[in-house]
């Protein structure tokens, strides 16, 4: 799990340094939200995950500005934190806090990679970087969404309904929709 994570977090970061400050604007896949909102969202997310698994203070809340002047620089920043929490003896062990709950490190881990997996898939379709998305990856994480009871997360605020894709869509299209995403004319 550690190593999928670690993968996932070096294809959002060159998918991240692609963002031009242009692109922050624009509408991101997560209803409601930019690419700057969707961006700093998993940012602040990276930052406050590690700070869970090293037991500091990740020093803001989720949605603060996590960003600043620099995206990139706050993304790098923040998965060089996140990677070396991960990496850290014993972070498989125990339970991790989360805005919902305690989990077991292991799901928590998988929570985590969803983050950082599906947001940086978001993030690449709406800046015209869908070719650097890991389909493989994605394609794993899906089958393993769908061998579970996955209703359970399909809220206000998490996913939605199954959106609908074409049946020879790409794996990272398909848990895009999967996990509620409208694609629409993507």
């Amino acid at each position: 799990m550690i190593d999928q994570i670690t993968r996932a977090l070096d294809m959002s970061a060159v998918i991240v340094k692609g963002i031009a400050d242009d692109h922050l604007g624009a509408p991101s896949l997560c209803p409601g939200w930019t690419v700057r909102v969707e961006l700093n969202h998993l940012v602040g997310g990276m930052r406050i995950f590690a700070a869970e698994l090293s037991g500091t203070d990740a020093g803001a809340a989720h949605e603060d500005d996590w960003l600043g002047a620099d995206h990139r620089a706050a993304y790098t920043t923040a998965a060089d934190l996140d990677r070396a929490a991960w990496q850290r003896p014993g972070a498989m062990a125990g339970s991790v806090r989360l805005g919902f709950g305690v989990l077991p490190a292991p799901m928590a881990a998988l929570v985590h990679l969803t983050e950082v997996l599906v947001h940086g898939a978001d993030l690449a379709l709406v800046t015209g970087q869908e070719r650097l998305v890991d389909d493989e990856a994605c394609g794993r994480l899906l089958a393993t969404m769908r061998g579970m009871s996955f209703d359970d997360f399909r809220r206000p605020g998490m996913f939605g309904p199954a959106a609908p894709v074409s049946a020879d869509a790409p794996d990272h299209r398909r848990l895009l929709a999967f996990l509620g995403r409208d694609l629409g004319a993507r």
